[in-house]
C-alpha cells in the first residue's frame, strides 16, 4: 500500500471510532475506485492509549471491501471488545488514542508451526470451537520465543493447554500483515 491509501484508511478508522464513541451513526465512506481499497482483505484495527490496549477487533476473511472492513472493525474495536466492556473508550480519551491497522494476507495451514518467523507471521490456532490469534507484532512487543508465542496463544487466547499446538488435530495457520498506524492528532479529519 502507498501512503495515500494508508492515510485514507486511517482517516476512515478515525472518523468511525469518533462516531462510535460519541454515539453517532457510522459516517459515510469516501468514494474510491482504488482496487487496493476495494479488494476483499481481512484486517484488524487496534486502539491504544499510550501503551495500554483499549480495543482490538478484526476479521480474517473479508466479506466486504477493505475500506468498509476497516470502518467496521474500528467501530467494533471501540465499542465491542469484551475486554473493555466495563471500561469503554470515552470521548475525552479520543485525542490520546493511537490507531493501528493490520491488513492481512490469506491464512496458510502450517505443516510445522515452528517454521513461523517471529515478527513476520501472525498465528491463528483452532481446535473445534476453540480458537485464538496473535498478530505478527505481538511477538516483537513481547520478545517471546516461537514456542512461547504458540503456547501463549493456546493458553491465553484459545483456552487450550500449553503445547496444544503440537497436537496434529489442532490447526495452526500462519499469515502476514501490513501494519501501519498513527496517533489520533496526526490523522487528518
Amino acid at each position: 500500500m502507498n501512503d495515500a491509501q494508508r492515510n485514507l484508511l486511517l482517516k476512515v478508522a478515525k472518523a468511525s471510532v469518533r462516531a462510535a464513541v460519541k454515539g453517532l451513526p457510522r459516517p459515510p465512506l469516501p468514494r474510491t475506485n482504488d482496487p487496493e481499497l476495494l479488494a476483499q482483505r481481512g484486517c484488524f484495527v487496534t486502539l491504544k492509549n499510550g501503551s495500554e490496549l483499549r480495543g482490538c477487533i478484526g476479521q480474517f476473511e473479508a466479506d466486504r471491501p477493505l475500506i468498509e472492513m476497516v470502518s467496521r472493525m474500528a467501530v467494533s474495536a471501540a465499542l465491542h471488545d469484551p475486554r473493555f466492556a466495563a471500561d469503554p473508550i470515552t470521548p475525552a480519551e479520543l485525542p490520546q488514542l493511537h490507531i493501528e491497522i493490520s491488513v492481512l494476507s490469506p491464512m496458510v495451514l502450517a505443516d510445522d508451526p515452528l517454521k513461523l518467523k517471529l515478527g513476520v507471521h501472525g498465528i491463528y490456532i483452532t481446535d473445534g470451537f476453540r480458537s485464538g490469534c496473535f498478530l505478527p507484532q505481538v511477538a516483537e512487543e513481547t520478545g517471546w520465543t516461537k514456542e512461547q508465542f504458540l503456547d501463549y496463544c493456546c493458553t491465553h487466547k484459545a483456552g487450550l493447554p500449553p503445547g496444544a499446538w503440537r497436537d496434529p488435530s489442532v490447526r495452526v495457520y500462519l499469515f502476514t500483515a501490513e501494519v501501519f498506524g498513527a496517533h489520533w492528532t496526526d490523522i487528518e479529519d
